[in-house]
């Protein structure tokens, strides 16, 4: 963590100074005054200067991916990160040869690589960040499968008029199921269940 201690015969001297030194801005800061400073008679006999200490805040972006490449080189696999940042919302593109077993079956250790850097990421931010882990476009890909997945259930729960239960997913994916059959007119969605269990039934509309 970046800290410096500046003075100055203003507090705003003081913390322009420490910000010129740390090469960062205000918003980036937390900014304590340790003392406000005194004029002098004159401005000058007596002059007490102004002293603060600014601390440069841990960026959440930054220690979230650290933390993500620290996980992977800890599991020996070389893997290339690509971060993209849209407002809230933070992807983790890993590249490289050995994606097969950061993705797991279904995708099972992506996701709790998800989970993890996001825990992360949550801890050093003020706003809530949504973060997504992806590894060679796996989440892509999977959508298009779930989505597949949705139409050939729906077309099977409206020929034989029964529920049918699919097997636990995350948030996001069960999102996926939901937004694909919402306008479905022969059948309707919802989630059982509590995490890590929670499924999708998809039910005929009587």
């Amino acid at each position: 963590m970046k800290q410096v201690t500046a003075t100055g015969q203003t507090v705003d001297e003081a913390v322009e100074s420490a910000l010129a030194q740390l090469n960062t801005t205000r918003d980036r800061t937390d900014i304590q005054i340790i003392d406000e400073g005194k004029k002098g008679i004159f401005g000058i006999f007596g002059t007490k200067p102004a002293v603060v200490k600014v601390t440069v805040k841990d960026d959440p972006v930054e220690k979230a991916q650290e933390y993500l490449e620290s996980v992977v080189q800890t599991m020996g696999i070389p893997a290339k990160l690509d971060v993209t940042r849209n407002g809230k919302n933070v992807t983790f593109q890993l590249s490289g040869e050995k994606m097969a077993v950061l993705i797991g079956k279904r995708g099972q250790t992506l996701n709790s690589l998800q989970y993890l850097t996001q825990l992360v990421a949550n801890r050093f931010s003020d706003q809530y960040l949504n973060i997504m882990v992806d590894a060679e476009n796996y989440r892509g890909r999977r959508e298009e499968t779930l989505i597949q997945l949705a139409e050939r259930l729906a077309d099977k729960v409206s020929r034989t008029k029964q529920d049918v239960k699919l097997e636990p997913m995350p948030s996001y994916e069960r999102k996926v199921i939901h937004t694909t059959l919402a306008n479905h007119k022969k059948v309707k969605t919802s989630s059982s269940g509590s995490d890590p269990n929670r499924h999708i039934v998809i039910s005929p509309v009587e």
